[in-house]
């Protein structure tokens, strides 16, 4: 079994590793000797490798750095910066993190919430080239200058769920360099790949579909700000890469202002261009692999599997429009719905392989509901319903589970419904997901008012902007005489859209 080092080490020491749209690369050498100084300094500061820290950075080249030397001497954390005061300080906590990465001179919430915590507070500086940096922290009893095994933890995040607490979710080493060669061996990535990447590196699938995977093949990453569709193709022009990966809304972006920079994608060299984190409409491959004279690979995955589940075949023609593709990595199997063994057609989609988390951390109830054993394996049930093709191509027909797919975002309802249910004003709410044309699902809410109390939909909603991040606000909220029950008396929220008559 590989550890992140692992990785990364046959590599050229000259050959390019990370870059970024107008700054110079960072080449394998310069990355190895950065993971050398970043553990120095963890080390330093008290940091060990089974201790966690937790990164906080806009997305770019550091991003993509510190969380590829961070993994290799610690425990990494990225959580999203759009986060307010009251998420920091939930996440740090739950995580038990022992640090907190930012950057020098930053005073946001982040930072609120370690102080508020007692956590070290680790300040980055950018340096030349792209990439580069120094750690500056505080001074602490040095830790063990000890190596991280392939069973101790590289990555962990949370990912939201149908209880209103989000679980965390552990990566081991094993985990994150299993995953990564399956994407480069599914993708066929060499060294001479460059991939554009315009995810976000707190994310599951730009950490390891974009950097990890590329540096498993010893090829470069040029690290975007963060997606701009204004900007994509001065990007695509300068970086030259050879694919990019994204999700829909991204791919859509991209088609829309396609037609205005017809030149730079006929220069352009790219040979595949990816899609993951949620559903590509058939219509949306075709048009991209047409315009893009390249073919278009949906594949499939989620934060339990370090990403990558299922995967299109790369050759050209090998790509069905719908379909997630075919198991790439892991074994992919169908389940009874109820029952704990694997049957033939319609069920839910369940896995098995060393990309898969060993379970969530600290919560045996979650750990029962979704790992089963069956024909000599483990097995995780992803939540989601579908079918193998008789190709082999695995479709999938719906969610068995509540979560809210915003666009790739995953939203817990029950995190959006503890938040409105501290409005004043408010008395019963359900948080539902309504269908978006470009985003696939949007958030929404159905509201009763407390006898006597009065609240507009505006109001609401900024009562919750001041408590969420902005993605998870509930773009819609219905105030109602009375929410829907079912049979027992329980608020819906599946065929709430439905029967409110917004889908």
């Amino acid at each position: 079994m590989q550890t992140f080092a692992d990785l990364i080490q046959p590599h050229p020491d000259t050959a390019r590793a990370i870059g970024a749209p107008g700054r110079d690369w960072m080449t394998y050498g310069d990355l190895k000797a950065l993971a050398k100084d970043v553990r120095s300094a963890l080390r330093n500061a008290g940091v060990g490798a089974k201790d966690r820290v937790a990164i906080v950075l806009p997305n770019g080249p550091e991003m993509a750095t510190a969380f590829v030397t961070v993994a290799q001497s610690a425990t990494t954390a990225p959580l999203n910066p759009a986060y307010k005061e009251e998420e920091f300080a939930f996440y740090l906590d739950d995580l038990k993190a022992r640090a907190i990465i930012v950057e020098a001179g930053y005073s946001g919430p982040a930072r609120a919430a370690a102080e508020r915590l007692g956590l070290m507070v680790i300040e980055l500086t950018a340096t030349n080239p792209a990439g580069c940096f120094t750690l500056s922290a505080g001074g602490g009893s040095a830790a063990p200058d000890t190596d991280p095994t392939a069973d101790d933890v590289a990555l962990i995040l949370h990912t939201s769920g149908t209880t209103s607490r989000p679980k965390i979710v552990p990566l081991l080493q094993s985990n994150v360099a299993a995953s990564a060669e399956n994407i480069r061996a599914s993708l066929r990535l060499t060294a001479d790949d460059c991939c554009l990447n315009v995810m976000p590196l707190f994310h599951i699938h730009g950490l390891i579909a974009a950097v990890s995977a590329s540096l498993a093949a010893g090829a470069s990453i040029s690290c975007a700000p963060g997606f701009d569709a204004l900007k994509f193709f001065g990007w695509l022009e300068e970086v030259d890469p050879t694919w990019y990966t994204a999700v829909p809304t991204m791919h859509q972006a991209i088609l829309a202002r396609a037609p205005r920079n017809a030149e730079i994608i006929e220069k352009a060299r790219l040979r595949f261009l990816r899609s993951s984190s949620s559903s590509l409409p058939g219509p949306v491959m075709t048009q991209l692999a047409e315009t893009f004279g390249a073919p278009v690979v949906e594949a499939y995955g989620m934060t339990e599997a370090a990403h990558q589940m299922c995967c299109n075949p790369i050759e050209a023609g090998r790509q069905k429009p719908g379909a997630v593709g075919v198991p790439a990595g892991p074994e992919v199997r169908i389940a009874h719905e109820i029952e704990n063994r694997l049957i033939d057609g319609v069920g839910e989609v369940c896995i098995s392989g060393p990309n898969v988390t060993p379970g969530y951390e600290s919560n045996p109830e979650a750990n029962e509901k979704n790992f089963f054993e069956a024909e000599g394996k483990r097995w995780f049930r992803t939540g989601d319903q579908g079918a193998f093709d008789a190709d082999g191509y695995l479709s999938l027909t719906g969610r068995l589970k509540e979560i809210i797919n915003r666009g790739g975002e995953k939203i817990s309802p029950l995190e959006v419904d503890g938040v409105l249910s501290d409005h004043p004003a408010i008395g019963q709410c359900v948080t539902f997901a309504v269908p978006h044309d470009k985003l696939g699902e949007e958030v929404a809410a159905a509201v009763v008012l407390k006898e006597g109390k009065t609240a507009t939909d505006r109001e609401i909603r900024d009562f919750a902007s001041e408590r969420l991040a902005a993605f998870k606000v509930p773009r819609k909220i219905l105030i109602l005489d009375e929410i829907p029950k079912g049979a027992t008396g329980k608020l819906q929220r599946i065929g709430l859209a439905e029967k409110l008559g917004l889908a």
